[in-house]
């Protein structure tokens, strides 16, 4: 897993560090993209379920409440929300698509990858979220 610290809309930090030693889901994102939108109440429901979902939106800086009014607006309870506005994950992953999700088992090691619009609810995510238990 890559070494990160990042903030959420709410000003709550959360590093790589304070991740050690569960399974965790990463979710690159943004406001303004459809795919990711259409995504997001899967993860909601996914996180629901118990397993970290970290929600790390590419968005520009100066973002932050256009963040937090898109999870009150669409009703994410569940997922957690970071704020990336340098796209540092984004160059991390080497990806240029969102959504672009990656899980890692508890040890911190890469289980699975999507790029793309993905439903978290179906039966090759549970696969992917069995690889990382």
């Amino acid at each position: 897993m890559p070494t990160f610290s990042f903030a959420g809309p709410d000003g709550a930090k959360v590093s790589s560090k304070d991740l050690a030693g569960k399974p965790v889901l990463i979710n690159l994102w943004a406001t303004w993209c459809g795919p990711c939108v259409i995504e997001m109440p899967t993860l909601d429901k996914l996180a629901a379920g118990g397993l970290r979902v970290l929600t790390v939106s590419e968005d520009s800086a100066g973002q932050a409440d256009k963040v937090k009014g898109f999870k009150a607006e669409h009703g994410l309870a569940h997922v957690q929300m970071l704020l990336d506005p340098d796209n540092d994950l984004s160059f991390h992953y080497n990806t240029g698509v969102l959504p672009t999700t990656v899980v890692y088992n508890a040890q911190g090691k890469e289980v699975g990858r999507v790029v793309g619009a993905f439903d978290w609810t179906g039966p090759e995510a549970a696969a992917l979220i069995k690889a990382a238990s």
